[in-house]
């Protein structure tokens, strides 16, 4: 994710390289997550889990599907959303690859074709700024059910002392992705009207930041 900030030349360059990513190079997403993490990045993804215990469960920005595919697994009811064509694609080949029909649309993340009160939990990993949108998250209370739960990723950092982990560590802080707590996150949900944990998770070298949003009564 292009975190929140300065729109400096080096973030208007990563924006333009995350929409390529997302968009017509999405069939080396996979690829590129891979070697940028070290290998870790679904296991950052999974991190989530643990919060979504269903039975439905909307995914904001759904990707290539690796986490549809988990919570399907698990006996979630999952739904999916994405602004990208392609994404869409590669997450419905992957399903039925699976013999899991998740049900995946295309929208925004804004205007989302929804009843109200639907979702026991909502999931962003590694959005981009549109998460938080006033309208994204005036829609992320309307979706919810009472209790429900707005679970968001936005950001992991490489703390490993192996030489490759340093040198992935180095290029997250020159590419703005400090190991710092951004609370841009927390602030937002809590004037949309959440109650809102913040925690980190530590996994394999790394550190995923986690942003646990709650409806509030």
């Amino acid at each position: 994710m292009v975190q929140p900030g300065k729109r400096t030349p080096l973030y208007l360059f990563l924006k333009f390289f995350f929409d390529l990513l997302y968009g017509p190079f999405a069939w080396t997403y996979d690829l590129v997550a891979g070697l940028v993490s070290l290998g870790r990045w679904r296991a950052w993804i999974y991190c989530v889990l643990p919060e979504l215990e269903g039975p439905d469960v909307l995914e904001l920005g759904h990707g290539p599907g690796h986490l549809q595919l988990a919570l399907s697994k698990k006996g979630r009811r999952t739904f999916g959303i994405d602004v990208s064509p392609q994404m869409g694609g590669i997450a419905a080949r992957r399903g039925r690859r699976e013999d899991s029909q998740p049900l995946l649309v295309r929208s925004s993340g804004v205007h989302q074709a929804f009843k109200s009160k639907s979702f026991d939990q909502l999931v962003a990993t590694f959005p981009t700024e549109y998460i938080l949108h006033p309208q994204t998250l005036a829609e992320a209370r309307r979706l919810l059910k009472p209790n429900g739960k707005f679970v968001i990723l936005p950001v992991a950092w490489i703390i490993g002392g192996t030489l490759l982990d340093r040198a992935a560590a180095w290029l997250f802080r020159s590419t703005g992705q400090a190991r710092e707590w951004n609370p841009t996150f927390g602030t937002a949900l809590r004037a949309a009207g959440f109650d809102v944990e913040e925690k980190r998770v530590h996994v394999k070298g790394s550190e995923v930041m986690l942003v646990i949003a709650q409806v509030k009564p």
